[in-house]
């Protein structure tokens, strides 16, 4: 099976989960949403996979805690991923999300 839908969540200050960017490409559609709370991917998550996302990805803001919560909350019906940085990226990393 080809990948023809795909989910990107990711946190920022503000953010607004019920607006969201769609980028469309000639064979793979990629929803972009940004949640200004991490327990906000919830909801977002069970929306994309019932509008047919094949895999989530998670922005490394999410941290493990979340990533695992939102895995949990699909099911196991979609694959979800999520971003991690080295250790030499922990201060840049802490100083964006605090």
């Amino acid at each position: 099976m080809a990948l023809t839908a795909w989910g990107f969540i990711y946190t920022a200050s503000g953010a607004d989960p019920d607006r969201e960017t769609v980028v469309v490409t000639p064979d793979c559609r990629s929803v972009f949403v940004g949640v200004d709370r991490p327990e906000q991917a919830i909801r977002v998550t069970r929306r994309l996979v019932a509008e047919g996302v094949q895999l989530i990805e998670l922005c490394g803001g999410f941290g493990p805690v979340w990533a695992a919560r939102v895995i949990e909350a699909v099911g196991g019906a979609v694959p979800v991923g999520a971003v991690a940085y080295g250790a030499e990226a922990v201060d840049q990393v802490h100083a964006i999300f605090t």
